[in-house]
Order: C-alpha cells, then sequence, then structure tokens
C-alpha cells in the first residue's frame, strides 16, 4: 500500500527533477514510512531551483515519490497564492492508499478538508502548535488573532476525526489537541480494529539520533570564564527568540560574564539580528554562522560550547536541543511547547523574558557543579532518542493508519 504525506515543508527541486531538502527531511527521514507502507508520496512545497542548494540533502529514492504545490513564503503568500495552491493539493489527492497529514500545515488542511467531503479517512502527526505559533510577538500579521483560532480549531477538528493520532510530545500538545472521544493511547492497549475508528494515539519525535550524535563522556564545565553559548535555529521568523537571546547576553556581559555566542541558522530576520548585535555592543562577541550542515559541523559547534540556549516563542520537540542534549551539553529553554518535556523546570526561563533569561544563564554559568549534573542528565534523556527507543511506537501507528485504511477500502469502515 502507498501512503500520502502531505506537510508544509519545503523542498528544492532541480532541472533534472531531482529533489533536495536540508537535514532532518531528507530520504533518510522519508524511509521509515517504508518500514510499514510499499511506497511513500510526498506532498509539500516545491521551489524550482538551477541546482541543489550547498549542504542539502536528496529527497527521492526507491518508492519515494514527490508531488510539488506552489511555494509560498508566510501568510499573506500563501493568501495570495491560494487559488493556485488549492487546485494543486487537491489535484495531488490520492485516489488510493493511506494519508497521513503532518499538521499543523496549510498544505495539510487543504488536503483534509477535501478528504473529508469524499469520506476518506486519514492519519495525523501533530508536529507543531498553531495556537503556540500565532501568539503574541512570534509572528507579524494584522490577521494573527484570526490565524491563532482559525488554525487552532483546524487541528482540534482533525485531531477529533482522525483514525489515529501521533503526537511530537508526551504530553503538550496531547492537552490542547486532543485525539477522538475514546481516547485511548495505542502504548497502553491494543484495541480491537472494529473499536478504532477515532481516538487512537501514541506519541514519538521526529528526532532520531544515530551513534555519532551521542557523545561517549559528560562534559568537564569551566570554574571560570571566558564562557561560549550557541543557539541553533532557522532566522526566517522571530519565534525562535535569538533577538532575546542577544539582549540577555547583553546584560550578562554588563554584569561581568564574559560570554562570546555562536548564532547558527540563517533567514530574512539575520540581517535584524546582527544589526540588534551592533546597538549592544556584541558585534565582536556573536558570531552568525549562517546555515551549517548537519552532522559534523553541527556537533563540532556544540563540542565546542559550554551552555546551549533555546529560548524559542513556540516549539513542538525542537531537534536542536535534543542534539545539543546528546553532545552531553548543559542547555536552557523557554517554558514553551515539547522543551519542558525535555530539560528539567530548573533550567527553563519565560519566553520572551531577556531578564529572566540572562539570570538564569548567569545562575548556571555560576555553578560547575550544576553544570555537570545537567551534563549528566540531559546525555541520559538523550538516548531514549535513538531508533530502537523510537521505532517500535512509530511503525505500530503506521501500521494501525494502513489497516483501517485498507479496512474502509474494503467497505468495512463507514
Amino acid at each position: 500500500m502507498e501512503v500520502t504525506v502531505a506537510l508544509d515543508a519545503r523542498y528544492t527541486v532541480a532541472p533534472d527533477g531531482s529533489v533536495w531538502s536540508q537535514a532532518g527531511m531528507a530520504r533518510q527521514f522519508w524511509e521509515r514510512y517504508l518500514e510499514v507502507f510499499d511506497r511513500v508520496r510526498i506532498i509539500a512545497r516545491g521551489a524550482h531551483v538551477d541546482g541543489p542548494p550547498k549542504g542539502w540533502m536528496p529527497v527521492l529514492g526507491k518508492n519515494i515519490s514527490f508531488y510539488g504545490v506552489p511555494d509560498f513564503h508566510g501568510p499573506w503568500q500563501c493568501l495570495k497564492r491560494y487559488p493556485r495552491l488549492r487546485a494543486a493539493i487537491r489535484s495531488a489527492a490520492p485516489m488510493h492508499g493511506a494519508v497521513i497529514l503532518r499538521v499543523g500545515s496549510q498544505i495539510a488542511n487543504v488536503l483534509e478538508r477535501h478528504l473529508r467531503r469524499r469520506g476518506r479517512v486519514y492519519g495525523l502527526e501533530v508536529v507543531g502548535d498553531p495556537y503556540e505559533v500565532f501568539a503574541p510577538g512570534v509572528i507579524d500579521h494584522p490577521l494573527r488573532p484570526f490565524l491563532r483560532w482559525h488554525f487552532s480549531r483546524c487541528l482540534r477538528r482533525q485531531c477529533v476525526h482522525a483514525i489515529g493520532v501521533a503526537y511530537v510530545t508526551k504530553r503538550a500538545l496531547q492537552k490542547r489537541y486532543p485525539a477522538g472521544a475514546m481516547s485511548a493511547s495505542v502504548s497502553d492497549v491494543d484495541l480491537p480494529a472494529e473499536a478504532v475508528l477515532s481516538g487512537y494515539s501514541t506519541h514519538y519525535s521526529n528526532v532520531e539520533l544515530d551513534s555519532e550524535g551521542i557523545a561517549e563522556c559528560l562534559r568537564e564545565p569551566k570554574q571560570h570564564g571566558p564562557y561560549r553559548l550557541a543557539t541553533v535555529g532557522s532566522l526566517a521568523q522571530p519565534y525562535k527568540g535569538t533577538d532575546v537571546l542577544i539582549e540577555a547576553i547583553a546584560r550578562c556581559v554588563r554584569a561581568g560574564f564574559d560570554l562570546t555566542a555562536v548564532i547558527v541558522g540563517d533567514g530574512k530576520c539575520r540581517p535584524g539580528l546582527m544589526a540588534l548585535a551592533a546597538r549592544l555592543h556584541l558585534a565582536t562577541r556573536i558570531d552568525f554562522t549562517g546555515q551549517v550542515t548537519a552532522g559534523a559541523a553541527i556537533r563540532a559547534i556544540l563540542d565546542s560550547a559550554d551552555l546551549f540556549v533555546l529560548p524559542s516563542r513556540t516549539e513542538g520537540l525542537p531537534r536542536a536541543l535534543v542534539e545539543a542534549m546528546a553532545r552531553a551539553l548543559p542547555c536552557i529553554g523557554s517554558d514553551v511547547g515539547g522543551i519542558p518535556e525535555l530539560l528539567d523546570a530548573s533550567e527553563l526561563a519565560p519566553a520572551g523574558n531577556p531578564a529572566a533569561l540572562a539570570a538564569k544563564i548567569q545562575e548556571v554559568l555560576g555553578n560547575p557543579l550544576r553544570m555537570k549534573t545537567m551534563s549528566r542528565r540531559n546525555l541520559a534523556n538523550a538516548r531514549e532518542y535513538c531508533d530502537c527507543a523510537l521505532g517500535e511506537p512509530r511503525r505500530r501507528f503506521y501500521q494501525h493508519v494502513r489497516d483501517c485504511t485498507q479496512r474502509w477500502e474494503e467497505g468495512q469502515l463507514a
């Protein structure tokens, strides 16, 4: 059976038809679906380019195909191109096979409405929270309050009607977007096939670490500065809170801490963030690396740091944080999304609050014994994100979607 997966990811399409992605959503990611399904078909944004971007990885492979819909950046462009986008998504809707929607996603929203009108069943992988994505300060758009209400409402409805829901968090997303009325967990009970029209849920992370990504030993924290901070994330929108980190660093420097920082990532916000660093007299202290190839290059940056900071205004379950934890790196994060499921409450700071984040950074750096405890705890927690730990609940979910789809195609499900 083929599975069609719809999501908002952006891929590049070269003139020879090859499809390329940044790390995390390339061929290896899609091969996990082939553990249960015979073929996987991707519906996502496709931007045509002259050649594959440097550092991007191939997507297509045996039994992996791609259907690109018109590319768009942000809500305004999505609205302007909506008629073309909707037509392309409807054209891509499968006639047969299973469907999994990776949500929140505007592409998945359009496809879901089309599927429901046709009475087709679908499963969900909930990887983000539109209520937080469109929260104040996260995105600047005049329709932000409406978009927050609308997309949150869409996701709640989708979770109720799906034949199964898989979340990237253990608790956070489930509270706001519960599965259907039965609310049964596949990790707790095996339900008879006739009982699972809705409410079938589980959780597993998108993050999957290989042995090379996991450190062999703990960190030995410094007794004094200079200290080096690191953060990794897209600079396409303000939601990663990089501006908050820059302001927090300025406060720490004024308090007498000798700090430098490396900011990995790129996007339209980068020039403004560099200007902010210059205004705060941090131009020589903060290194904006731009995009860095996943793997050894990222690990080298993490290994050179003393503390990883993820000050996001919204998150699902952040890969960058898990990868930093896997390097036995002490970490601080904001109190949003799935971050509290990864870090101890004492390592969290309120999102969007530079003063609180600065105080937390100083509190941690000033206590080497605490940093060693954080290193030990993070490394142990990161080991849960190896393939052997995540594979089984994911396979069970995919098998559930396949079984329910087959029964629907045979007329056994209404």
